[in-house]
């Protein structure tokens, strides 16, 4: 999961590099084609067992994909128009909508550490943005609305890992989205021919969103095949305040008093959830 936050942080400075030059959909396309060529790498230079292209549950497989190719739509969008701070936070209804799923489709137990650590990270959340407020963004309300799809999509991927490889399942993330990202940009003018639009003045940003991407998600699958969607989300609150840290590093957004404060909120909801779960595997 450390691997996931910094991969995703990675992403997000990828994106804000590219927004000049390229479309969301021409970005993630190019974030598909990264991730394929990589996979085939590690196909060739790693072959094994786990290097399986017949996908099991297909249907599962559509599923998260769609939802995941909505969601990573509407959240780099947001990342053009926003504080990279807020637009992390506002991402993050993604576990409340997994802690539901979770336990209504993959019959995960509810804890109360987990259910804690949800309350709280929400909480902080909350404090950021404070909804009704005049620092109140409505551009906001789509990456809401991501984190909707992000939690089908994490579901779909906790359910397919009990049956399908990690290669697997990010072969076949990137083979099934990238027709539908270069779709999309022909729908908005752009030609489908990614490729030609790339240049030497953005190889890094193109370069990064590429590896980051695949990592972000390599590691975020490993992560949902070892423990429980209720304990890996939560740390995914740390995305905010990370994030908050880089967008002052890089991009002169200080974060708000608010915004730390919510961190600190956050931090300490994934602090009670970890130390709990970790108890009781001791007991």
């Amino acid at each position: 999961m450390l691997g996931s936050l910094v991969s995703f942080a990675g992403v997000a400075l990828s994106v804000r590099g590219l927004q000049n030059a390229m479309t969301v959909f021409e970005m993630l396309a190019i974030r598909n084609l990264g991730g394929i060529a990589i996979l085939i790498a590690m196909a060739i230079f790693a072959p094994g067992p786990d290097r399986v292209v017949r996908m099991a549950k297909p249907l599962l497989h559509l599923l998260r994909n769609v939802a995941h190719f909505g969601g990573q739509a509407l959240w780099a969008w947001g990342v053009t128009v926003l504080p990279l701070a807020m637009v992390f936070a506002s991402e993050f209804t993604t576990p409340a909508w997994v802690a539901v799923f979770a336990v209504l489709f993959l019959k995960e137990r509810m804890t109360l550490a987990r259910l804690l650590a949800i309350a709280l990270g929400f909480a902080g959340v909350t404090i950021i943005l404070r909804p009704g407020l005049d620092a109140f963004r409505p551009e906001a309300l789509a990456v809401v609305l991501a984190a909707v799809c992000f939690g089908i999509q994490i579901v779909a991927t906790k359910k397919l890992t009990g049956s399908n490889s990690t290669w697997t399942i990010l072969l076949w993330m990137n083979l099934l989205q990238l027709p539908m990202n270069m779709a999309a940009a022909w729908i908005v003018g752009q030609s489908p021919w990614i490729v030609g639009r790339l240049s030497w003045d953005i190889w890094q940003p193109a370069l990064g969103i590429a590896v980051t991407g695949f990592l972000a998600h390599y590691c975020l699958t490993n992560a949902f095949k070892h423990g429980d969607a209720t304990i890996v989300v939560p740390i995914d609150f740390l995305r905010v305040p990370l994030i908050a840290l880089i967008g002052w590093m890089f991009y002169d957004e200080t974060p708000e008093l608010a915004v730390l404060i919510g961190a600190v909120v956050v931090i300490g909801g994934v602090a009670i959830s970890l130390i709990a779960d970790a108890r009781e595997k001791k007991v």
